[in-house]
């Protein structure tokens, strides 16, 4: 197990689930001056520059003529937390903020607001990909703090509710080397382990042997679970594994990847020819403890920076 919790896990907020059906004190709570809100806007969190720059939790008074939608969170720092999901994009109206694609400012900000922002970011995505029902095609109405989408037909009357999107991330090894890949569309010279989205029917460790072999030639066997990671970009689930190949020869079979390779741990720790993901990430995590297992050292080795602000 990893020595301690992900980025972006909620173990530093306390969501309150079953406040969600308690219209009174929802209404208590978004009404106290004590709450926070956090706008959200075309998949953008407000930020306050700084420096060192923070999420933007505004009060009340700075936000009740802003026309939006209200998510709840959940408790942080003995406040109510709401996610405040603005129409469309429009300028911070804030001194010194500005809307932020999470991402770009995870590594710099509070960890613990670094999860409440992507939360945010994921709930303003889901509501605005669901505003209108999938069985009948009338407009959806929010309820249960905005964790539940009705649709506004009488007669269908189906509920929506937030999706999480199973995928599976792993180090693939042969023992002295672990299998890395790119796509074209990545920065330059970063690699990453393997990863793709489990399908109907298949189980955790089908889809990794599936997914290994179809983006690389390589077949391996004998999956482990290694931990999981909210990715809520917008609304995936990384389901750490690592796993031993049985083969060596690589053939990149569906497209996917524009080049893979096996890196033993010593070019792991020169980063050339490679660069690896942010430490933000599970893959960084897998990289970083699988070569740890084989030197007994640290990789010292920093992720792709963000991008500037």
């Amino acid at each position: 197990m990893p020595a301690k919790p992900h980025f972006f896990a909620s173990h530093h907020f306390d969501r309150m689930s079953h406040r969600r059906v308690q219209d009174a004190w929802l209404e208590q709570r978004r009404s106290s001056d004590k709450s926070w809100f956090l706008p959200v806007s075309e998949s953008k969190n407000l930020v306050v520059k700084g420096p060192p720059p923070a999420a933007a939790m505004l009060t009340l008074e700075q936000v009740e003529a802003l026309p939006s939608t209200q998510v709840y969170l959940g408790e942080y720092d003995d406040r109510s937390c709401f996610a405040l999901l603005t129409e469309s994009d429009h300028e911070a109206c804030w001194p010194d903020t500005s809307y932020q694609q999470v991402l770009r400012v995870a590594t710099i900000i509070d960890t613990a607001q670094a999860s409440l922002l992507a939360y945010a970011r994921a709930m303003s995505i889901w509501h605005g990909n669901h505003q209108h029902c999938g069985r009948c095609g009338a407009s959806t109405a929010s309820s249960q703090a905005g964790h539940v989408l009705t649709c506004s037909d009488a007669e269908c009357g189906w509920q929506q509710f937030p999706r999480v999107d199973p995928a599976i991330i792993v180090l693939v090894h042969d023992g002295d080397r672990c299998l890395l890949g790119r796509q074209a569309s990545w920065d330059k010279d970063r690699y990453s382990t393997i990863a793709g989205f489990v399908e109907p029917g298949e189980s955790l460790e089908d889809a990794v042997i599936r997914e290994v072999y179809e983006e690389t030639g390589i077949a391996v066997h004998s999956p482990v679970y290694h931990s999981s990671q909210p990715w809520p970009f917008p609304s995936s689930l990384m389901l750490g594994f690592e796993a031993s190949a049985s083969s060596s020869e690589i053939h990149l079979r569906d497209g996917e990847l524009e080049h893979a390779d096996w890196f033993t741990p010593e070019e792991l720790a020169s980063g050339k020819p490679i660069r690896l993901a942010p430490h933000v990430s599970i893959s960084r995590r897998l990289i970083d403890d699988w070569y740890y297992q084989q030197t007994g050292n640290k990789l010292e080795t920093s992720g792709t920076p963000p991008k500037a602000w």
